[in-house]
């Protein structure tokens, strides 16, 4: 995959540019730039792109370990409602 698909707007790049970012701004960003994928584009495949481009050389910025978090699937969420969540805090 081309960086230019990877990172459209560069905001990953830019991200790794900003001296004395945080990693709730990274977070910010990586919401950001999830969200300015093309159509079609696996998010996965971008994000190991952008990994082996920047976060392999500086592992230390904060972006890196975001990165690395938005490749982990999260957990399915478990439905608790109803009949079966009244019986579980009456019980």
């Amino acid at each position: 995959m081309e960086m230019s698909l990877a990172d459209p707007k560069g905001l990953i790049r830019e991200s790794y540019a900003i001296e004395g970012i945080t990693a709730p701004e990274c977070r910010s960003i990586f919401l950001d730039w999830a969200l300015s994928l093309r159509a079609g584009t696996d998010p996965a495949e971008a994000a190991r792109v952008l990994i082996a481009h920047y976060a392999l050389a500086r592992p230390e910025h904060p972006m890196s370990p975001v990165l690395e978090q938005g490749l982990k699937t999260p957990p399915q969420p478990s439905r608790r409602g109803g009949r079966a969540a009244r019986m579980a805090r009456e019980g």
